[in-house]
């Protein structure tokens, strides 16, 4: 196992995250505990030393699964990360009721990294907001001893980041993005990458096989790979293009099954970073991938100045684009969700204003009505 320095500590490379963990039957808030111990077994004795939690994870149950699978090791053998839940708004002014609940859930006496879970537009201002005293309490529990090291995940814009790191940036140690090669230019993972580095930041990073989609690859792109590095399977070329990354302190990958974690670890055994040349063409070829099923918007802003609705049409094409091509999942649903209703898909009345100045000759909306039907809103 490869080991990165962060201050003092040496973090496994390739840590275990607990958000994917095996299920009875599909249902995803029952753990198979027999497996998911199983895994933590195997990762532990193999090398891993951190494992990522958090309070929503397998519907409340991730972090009873890793007190309880983790309990049978040294507490000071591991490390242990788990988040404030500022995702659900509801939860803003219950920092403490729900701190005390982790520590219980957890089976330990503090958490080595705790984090603001998913900054981004639609709790940034609950996150800053002093009557909510977040920032505030956690401060206070690392003061006492009970949080090691306080960070951030996001998944927000590049201004909702810098908006908080301008807020709290002092107090922060590390910032955890969702990075890999599809979204190096698709979500602007470069650019974040860039600003945290700026701000003197070690980058965690979720996501690396952008929720197993990266795992393989279309025919030509696999092809072109092998041509490349013949040794290498596809998934194996997700974490080198990280270890490229010199920003990148801990890669976390949310496995599912023993077969998957022995790859995983198999690869993590090594460093292998990508040459720029290697690194350059894996990134062409995600974004002639992501090309492929996306709407040609070029944000010109043209069909914007003639909508009548005023609705903002180049974000929601992108985040049309997002949703498309990626099959799904929660970051656009998330995104709209923040939106004011009136700025939603579900708000175009179908006039084409917009398809009469557009460059791309888009059909915009009928665009908008299926992105409405996929998303509900």
């Amino acid at each position: 196992m490869i080991y990165r320095d962060f201050k003092d500590l040496k973090l496994s490379g390739l840590g275990l995250g607990m958000m994917r963990l095996p299920v009875v039957d599909g249902d995803d808030s029952k753990i198979d505990e027999a497996a998911a111990q199983e895994m933590v077994d195997y990762a532990y004795h193999h090398g891993i030393n951190y494992y990522d939690t958090a309070w929503g994870y397998h519907s409340g149950n991730s972090e009873i699964a890793a007190g309880k699978f983790l309990a049978k090791y040294p507490r000071e053998s591991y490390y242990l990360a788990t988040k404030f839940p500022g995702y659900d708004l509801a939860n803003m002014g219950k920092v403490e009721e729900i701190f005390e609940k982790q520590l219980e859930k957890c089976q330990t006496s503090y958490f080595d990294f705790y984090l603001f879970h998913n900054v981004y537009e639609g709790n940034i201002d609950g996150y800053l907001d002093p009557k909510n005293g977040i920032l505030e309490y956690l401060l206070k529990q690392k003061e006492n001893g009970r949080i090691r090291h306080l960070g951030f995940s996001a998944h927000g814009s590049i201004d909702t980041i810098r908006r908080f790191m301008d807020a709290y940036g002092e107090h922060m140690e590390f910032c955890q993005l969702q990075v890999n090669y599809m979204d190096w230019h698709f979500q602007d993972a470069a650019k974040k990458v860039d600003m945290i580095r700026e701000a003197g930041l070690p980058v965690w990073v979720m996501e690396p096989l952008r929720g197993g989609k990266l795992a393989k690859a279309s025919p030509e792109m696999t092809e072109e790979l092998r041509r490349m590095r013949p040794e290498e399977s596809v998934p194996a070329w997700a974490f080198r293009f990280l270890q490229s990354l010199p920003e990148v302190t801990m890669v976390l990958s949310g496995m599912s099954d023993t077969e998957q974690l022995k790859e995983n670890i198999a690869v993590w055994g090594e460093d292998r970073p990508l040459s720029e040349e290697e690194k350059g063409k894996l990134i062409c070829l995600a974004d002639e991938e992501t090309k492929k099923g996306g709407v040609p918007c070029t944000a010109c802003h043209y069909c914007t100045s003639h909508c009548p609705q005023e609705l903002p049409i180049p974000e929601l094409i992108a985040l049309y684009n997002e949703h498309k091509i990626t099959g799904g999942g929660f970051l656009a649903p998330m995104a709209v969700g923040s939106m004011p209703e009136e700025k939603r898909p579900s708000c175009c009345v179908g006039c084409g204003s917009c398809e009469a100045v557009c460059p791309q000759q888009i059909q915009i909306s009928e665009i908008m009505r299926e992105f409405s039907s996929m998303i509900g809103m």
